[in-house]
């Protein structure tokens, strides 16, 4: 079976399953997992699918929303890495941001071992979290509760946002459209408050894992080169190069 027809075939089978592992494809067409891989890859550049740890399921309109606990599952070990390598940007006094998003509340998790810090967030998961540590002093957000990402968000939150000045801004993203270069999410409010999140900072920091680069959702958050650093799993090198195009610091974990 020639390459094309294949992932013809497998785009059809995802179509129908909704969603389907490396295992059951390579299964289904007897080839290898480097092929499946391959083939999964190339489907998600042409935003056909959205590979998921251990598989896929089909690529979802701009205004698709994953939940918290959606997407918490996914990319564990990626994220995780993530917020080891944010941790060293992260200097004694500073006053920082966590954007609410699961990278973000990965980061939150290792600041326990950092001295006394002064750390804002917009998440009631981070919040929770951080208050297990004694020692920082934290400040929530306030606003209107959104249940989908655990986010703080609206009119309150905006004006506390424009009452202070961070050192260092820690945001999640949903999708980077390079073609563009912006970065976006699925919901408007959201966006307002990422955008004034990276004004409000000294140094913006983007904490995202492979699977967020070429997607395209509803809202722009703001142009890649409003943002000073990246930190990033893996990418191939000329997808890294563009990124660097637009001014942006790359580090890779």
């Amino acid at each position: 079976m020639f390459m094309e027809e294949r992932k013809e075939k497998i785009l059809a089978y995802i179509k129908n399953q909704t969603r389907a592992t490396v295992h059951d494809l390579t299964s289904y067409f007897q080839v290898s997992e480097s092929t499946i891989r391959r083939d999964l890859k190339e489907l998600e550049e042409s935003n056909h699918i959205k590979r998921t740890h251990g598989g896929a399921v089909l690529a979802q309109s701009v205004s698709y929303e994953q939940t918290m606990l959606e997407k918490e599952k996914e990319f564990v070990e990626e994220k995780q890495a993530i917020a080891r390598k944010a941790v060293t940007f992260i200097e004694p006094g500073d006053t920082i941001l966590l954007d609410s998003g699961t990278t973000t509340y990965e980061l939150s998790k290792e600041l326990k071992s950092l001295p006394k810090l002064s750390i804002v967030t917009n998440s009631v998961a981070i919040m929770q979290e951080l208050a297990k540590n004694p020692s920082h002093d934290v400040m929530l957000l306030g606003g209107s509760f959104r249940r989908e990402t655990s986010a703080l968000v609206g009119p309150f939150a905006e004006q506390s946002l424009k009452m202070i000045r961070i050192d260092k801004a820690f945001i999640g993203i949903n999708g980077i459209d390079l073609k563009e270069g912006i970065l976006t999410t699925p919901n408007l409010m959201e966006a307002t408050i990422k955008r004034l999140m990276i004004e409000r900072a000294r140094q913006s920091i983007l904490l995202s894992d492979h699977s967020k680069v070429n997607k395209v959702n509803f809202a722009k958050v703001a142009d890649l080169n409003d943002i000073n650093d990246y930190i990033f799993d893996e990418l191939p090198l000329d997808v890294t190069e563009r990124i660097e195009s637009y001014g942006v610091n790359v580090h890779l974990i």
